[in-house]
């Protein structure tokens, strides 16, 4: 280390896994990355994509100053000019046509930095719309409707307690690839290692032979999109061979009868030619999972992203229920993250609903209040009162994250008055936008994982502060996000912290607590103001004072039982068997007599990758992190493909073209293509990833495909036609 080298301390913002890195800084580049071996979660450990923090702080595609369109051109522009531009079209706009003229998509890495947790909520209010789409309709949005049937808040996900579980049961999840989702666990593949030294048992349910599964004591092959029938099969052998033990749950449980009822034809006999599992293995992974001393199941995107995916959701923590193993140790426990509301006693809530108002083109219902990603283009393309005439994307790439591209392409390039983009790239969403606000590097900003923290396998706290000062020109990503919220609601002008005060001031009247309160808050900036606040309002009795005397992070432990104060359904019970969910089983019992003519598609994520924001680091792309079609031999011989060669893949949207990669470990009946590419697009300032761009998988997708209950795109589990491209 050279002599004006120095060291900083960050939360890495690159995936779930929120590891702990050492940032190597010289002047003020990032040349280096390692793990912090004295970070309170992490404990050192770290993967290709937080090794590569520094080429992706300082990638010279990274836009440096505001764009704003002017005859037809993106140009530079002052900050000035960015906010006065959206300041005279969005009021405008929702002046002449109302507020539903404006649409808001908030992508992915939301999550992933402190601005996105604080920001997006106060857009949302100031505009008024009910046009709202984000990335969750592409992702996790079943796990939340389950959640929210059953337990009454969308937000109540339990997580698998990796550390003290015996038994791990996964499906659709590939935890090896993705670091953990939905389940935030650095060095998720240690945890599992540790599983299996203390004796313990993984199972992996997935149609890819994937790292996790290989890592697994039993891999079940299922037939992709069967995983409700597998998992309502599960169901049925507790109930069938009296192996339910709800044991403490028993006195929180509503509607055990009627969901033993309706799941009775669920045999394993049954649903075994859909899944292409045989009986006695489902038997036998049900009755493992019932003998565990202590268990727990999860599913991820594989098992969301499909046909069935809130029915497949609701019965990963049936399963959990009826085994007794939900709000215990080692089973699947309710995190309490230290920005979490403090604490209430037992009460009934005022549930969860579905439907609440319904998109205008389609009537597709809302979900957690927002529309599913797939009805965007047309909510923009049709005529009529109420059309998406303005769209203020923020941190987001629908165009390839979400199904028919091309179509929302044509629906960006031609539907809209105006478009506002949030984003360090000029990507092929961001390419559209008639205003372009680039936050800067991650190295100049803070970070707080909000939403990750209510998702940790262990309570724990910690916050980094911006590791190298903002560079000139740059705004704060908070600062970014607050003028927005006052260009667009009419108070533009006015200094970014009266965004953050009207904030406090909120927090401080939904909460009963004095308003003296905020003149005690700590804090350099608006968005540490409010951090301060919601540690002061929370269940640990925190300050942002002791967060930052703790550089490493705090341990809250590990995490414990919380029913029923958890519960906020009108019973003020568990509601196993929900009437929305009732409604939709018709729908899965179908399903038993289904069968695929021909091959399905699903997806893949790679280590070194995530979505499409992470294509443009050279250090993370070549060696297996490639856009190639997996095969099985038996299918390619069948088709006539070799090993590289050009393959034609065609579906209900549309064609793409990839080189065929022939291997076992995906399964026969089955190809796969990886998420997030197809960087080709004109326009776009992306000089790494579009050198070697791959194809967009979601253009083989109509969007038509829907899980009714939550509005997510089916992405997996797609009828395909391949055939050699000659």
């Amino acid at each position: 280390m050279s002599h004006d080298s120095r060291t900083a301390l960050r939360i890495c913002p690159l995936c779930e896994a929120t590891c702990g890195l050492t940032l190597t800084i010289e002047g003020t580049a990032v040349t280096g990355a390692r793990g912090d071996r004295d970070d309170v979660f992490s404990q050192g450990f770290v993967c290709p994509k937080g090794a590569s923090f520094g080429g992706l702080d300082a990638d010279p595609d990274r836009l440096r100053t505001p764009l704003v369109r002017t005859d037809g051109v993106l140009r530079e522009a002052t900050w000035s000019e960015a906010f006065d531009a959206v300041a005279a079209r969005i009021p405008a706009l929702t002046a002449e046509h109302g507020e539903q003229a404006v649409g808001v998509y908030l992508g992915n890495p939301n999550v992933h930095t402190m601005a996105g947790g604080l920001y997006p909520p106060l857009l949302l209010s100031a505009l008024g719309t009910r046009n709202v789409f984000t990335a969750s309709t592409l992702d996790q949005m079943p796990k939340h409707v389950s959640s929210g049937l059953l337990f009454g808040d969308a937000q109540a996900i339990p997580v698998p307690d990796l550390d003290r579980t015996a038994h791990l049961l996964l499906i659709g999840a590939n935890p090896l690839e993705s670091n953990g989702s939905l389940c935030t666990a650095p060095d998720f593949p240690g945890r599992l290692k540790a599983l299996r030294r203390r004796g313990g048992t993984l199972t992996v349910i997935d149609p890819r032979r994937t790292r996790t599964a290989r890592l697994a004591d039993r891999h079940a092959a299922i037939r992709p999109g069967t995983d409700a029938l597998l998992l309502a099969a599960l169901t049925q052998v507790l109930v069938e061979e009296k192996l339910t033990a709800p044991g403490a749950l028993a006195e929180y449980l509503e509607g055990f009868d009627e969901l033993t009822e309706a799941i009775a034809d669920f045999t394993p006999e049954a649903v075994a030619e859909a899944c292409d599992l045989d009986a006695p293995t489902i038997r036998e992974i049900a009755r493992e999972l019932a003998a565990a001393p202590a268990a727990a199941v999860y599913g991820r995107i594989g098992s969301c992203t499909v046909e069935h995916g809130t029915l497949a959701s609701w019965l990963v923590d049936v399963l959990n229920i009826l085994t007794g193993n939900l709000d215990r140790p080692g089973g699947a426990l309710f995190p309490l993250s230290a920005t979490a509301r403090a604490p209430r006693a037992a009460a009934p809530g005022k549930g969860f609903s579905l439907g609440r108002w319904t998109s205008r083109v389609s009537g597709h219902p809302e979900a957690k209040g927002e529309l599913p990603v797939s009805a965007l283009a047309e909510e923009i393309e049709t005529p009529g009162e109420g059309r998406i005439r303005a769209l203020i994307v923020i941190a987001g790439n629908p165009v390839l994250s979400a199904p028919d591209g091309d179509r929302l392409d044509r629906a960006l390039a031609d539907g809209l008055d105006f478009m506002v983009s949030v984003d360090p790239y000029l990507n092929e969403t961001s390419r559209h936008a008639d205003v372009v606000l680039p936050p800067p590097p991650p190295s100049q900003g803070a970070h707080f994982d909000f939403a990750l923290n209510s998702l940790a396998v262990r309570n724990q706290v910690r916050y980094s502060r911006p590791a190298v000062p903002l560079e000139d020109g740059r705004m704060d990503e908070s600062e970014i996000l607050a003028r927005l919220v006052l260009a667009v609601g009419g108070m533009h002008g006015a200094p970014p912290e009266a965004v953050d005060d009207l904030a406090i001031g909120a927090a401080l009247a939904k909460a009963g607590a004095p308003e003296t309160l905020a003149v005690e808050l700590t804090g350099r900036t608006g968005a540490e103001r409010r951090l301060d606040l919601m540690l002061r309002l929370g269940p640990y009795d925190l300050t942002l004072e002791k967060l930052l005397a703790h550089p490493h992070g705090i341990d809250l432990g590990p995490l414990k039982p919380r029913l029923p104060q958890v519960l906020r359904t009108r019973s003020g019970r568990i509601e196993l068997f929900p009437a929305p969910i009732a409604a939709d089983l018709p729908r899965l019992r179908a399903a038993l007599g289904a069968r695929p003519a021909g091959l399905v598609l699903v997806g893949r994520r790679h280590l070194r990758s995530n979505n499409s924001w992470m294509h443009n680091v050279a250090s993370l792309r070549g060696g297996t992190n490639v856009c190639t079609l997996q095969i099985h031999p038996d299918d390619a011989a069948r088709i006539g493909l070799r090993e590289g060669d050009t393959a034609r893949i065609t579906a209900a949207g549309g064609e793409v073209e990839a080189s065929a990669e022939i291997t076992d470990s995906v399964r026969t009946g089955v190809v796969s293509l990886p998420h997030g590419w197809g960087h080709s697009r004109p326009g776009t300032r992306m000089s790494v990833a579009g050198a070697e761009p791959g194809v967009n998988v979601n253009q083989l997708l109509d969007g038509t495909l829907l899980d009714p209950l939550s509005g997510t795109a089916v992405l997996n589990a797609v009828p395909v036609a391949v055939t050699p491209s000659r």
